[in-house]
C-alpha cells in the first residue's frame, strides 16, 4: 500500500473499514486488472439491481441499466477492457485513488447506504485528460458476517444539482420510454 490507498477508517470500526476495502481498494484493483473474480463475491446476485443515473440529478431520466448482476458484470468488464487499452502519463491506480472519496456510510442494522464519489482526472499519454467526475450510492447488506452489494444508483453528477445533459431533451415527451427519448 501507498499513502493514497490507506483505509481512512480505523480497523476498530470493522463495518466501515470492510465496506471501504470492498468498494475502494478491491474494486479499483480488480478493475485495473480486469479481474471480475476479485469482486464477484462482493455481490448478492439474487438481490442485485443497478440504476443508471445518466449523469443527471433528475430521477425521471434514470434507467434500470442493470436489472441483474450479469448485465452489470458485462458492462464492468467492457469498461475495464477499454480502460486497459488506454495509455496514460499518470499512474492509473494512484490517479483513481486520489479521485475517489468514500467517507459517508450510514449503517442501520445489517444494511448500509454508502456514498462513493469521484472528482479528479487521469492524464493520457497524448496530454489530454480523462475526467473522473461522478458519484454512486451503493446499497449493501451484511450477510454471514460480511458486507456485500445488493445494488446501486450510479453515474450521478458530482455534485448533485449540477446536472449534465447526457443527450436528453429538456422538454421530453413524458409518455415515452427513456430509451426512446
Amino acid at each position: 500500500m501507498s499513502n493514497y490507498d490507506i483505509n481512512p477508517f480505523p480497523s476498530t470500526d470493522n463495518d466501515r473499514y470492510a465496506i471501504w476495502e470492498m468498494l475502494v481498494l478491491r474494486d479499483i484493483d480488480a478493475f485495473l486488472q480486469q479481474d471480475w473474480s476479485m469482486v464477484a463475491d462482493d455481490f448478492i446476485e439474487a438481490e442485485f439491481i443497478g440504476i443508471h443515473g445518466q449523469n443527471t440529478d433528475n430521477p425521471d431520466h434514470w434507467t434500470l441499466g442493470y436489472p441483474d448482476l450479469g448485465s452489470y458484470k458485462a458492462e464492468w468488464l467492457r469498461q475495464a477492457e477499454a480502460f486497459a487499452g488506454e495509455k496514460f502519463n499518470d499512474d492509473p491506480r494512484e490517479a483513481i485513488h486520489y479521485a475517489t472519496l468514500l467517507r459517508d456510510i450510514e449503517i442501520s442494522g445489517y444494511r448500509a447506504l454508502v456514498h462513493k464519489k469521484f472528482d479528479g482526472h487521469i492524464t493520457k499519454a497524448d496530454g489530454t485528460k480523462d475526467i473522473l467526475n461522478w458519484q454512486t450510492v451503493y446499497y449493501c447488506k451484511k450477510l454471514n458476517g460480511r458486507w456485500k452489494i445488493t445494488g446501486f444508483t450510479g453515474y450521478l453528477p458530482n455534485p448533485m444539482g449540477v446536472s449534465k445533459n447526457m443527450g436528453f431533451s429538456n422538454n421530453m415527451d413524458q409518455g415515452k420510454n427513456p430509451a426512446e427519448r
